[in-house]
């Protein structure tokens, strides 16, 4: 059934958009070009059929060699199946450690809009990647938490979450530092806190602040009162 999967991925590349999407994605090897809408119509028509078998056998027969959007489909199949809470957690403990890259990261993460069915277990689950060394399974925590759960319950343990975060990947303090945007947008009070006494490294805390800045959500007045807590 793999084999059939990459067949049908292969019908869906196109040549000018792999060079494209290359550039997006310095270091990542084994991409083909296929554009998100029509990789999510793929995961949702294998989501109807009997994608456990697809799943199970990816699992035995895709590693290091996989093509990028091959991780990519898997992940999104495991958005969209029909599946209680069990199994959707022993799909998403083999699959995040397969997240190498950003793409692959928000573009399934923030279609995982079953973690707001079950919010307790779901934001529970992330927080069990915090104390990870993995660049990008704390950027699937990160991204996760601000897709779902940026809301009245939850927003004050997330900047903790945010703020205490330490990693030297790239890509997990730009998410970090996109993620404070978002929560500074919807809950400014909260957010200037963080802002005005936090622990995080001097590149994600600038870098936070500049995302925040350039939101077109943002008055002049709060950009201005911002860039006074540059370091």
């Amino acid at each position: 059934m793999v084999e059939e999967i990459r067949e049908k991925l292969y019908a869906l590349s196109e040549e000018d958009y792999k060079a494209f999407n290359k550039k997006l994605l310095p270091g990542v090897e084994h991409v083909v070009g296929i554009r998100l809408p029509a990789l999510r119509k793929l995961a949702k028509e294998l989501a109807k059929e009997n994608y456990r078998a697809y799943l199970e056998e990816a699992r035995e027969k895709t590693g290091a060699d996989s093509i990028h959007e091959e991780v990519m489909l898997q992940g999104l199949i495991i958005g969209y199946g029909k599946m209680d809470l069990r199994e959707r957690r022993k799909y998403l403990d083999e699959f995040v450690p397969k997240i190498g890259n950003w793409a692959v990261c928000d573009s399934c993460v923030t279609s995982y809009k079953f973690m707001r069915k079950d919010p307790d277990y779901w934001f529970d689950y992330l927080k069990t990647y915090r104390g990870s060394s993995e660049e990008f399974q704390l950027r699937f925590m990160v991204v996760a938490m601000m897709s779902h759960f940026v809301d009245e319950e939850h927003i004050d343990e997330i900047l903790e979450i945010y703020g205490e975060l330490h990693h030297d990947g790239y890509y997990a303090k730009m998410g970090v530092a996109w993620a404070i945007q978002v929560c500074y947008v919807k809950f400014p009070e909260h957010t200037r806190k963080l802002l005005e006494n936090n622990h995080m490294d001097d590149f994600t805390h600038n870098k936070a602040i500049q995302k925040i800045r350039e939101s077109y959500r943002v008055s002049r007045e709060e950009k201005e009162e911002l860039n006074r807590l540059k370091r």
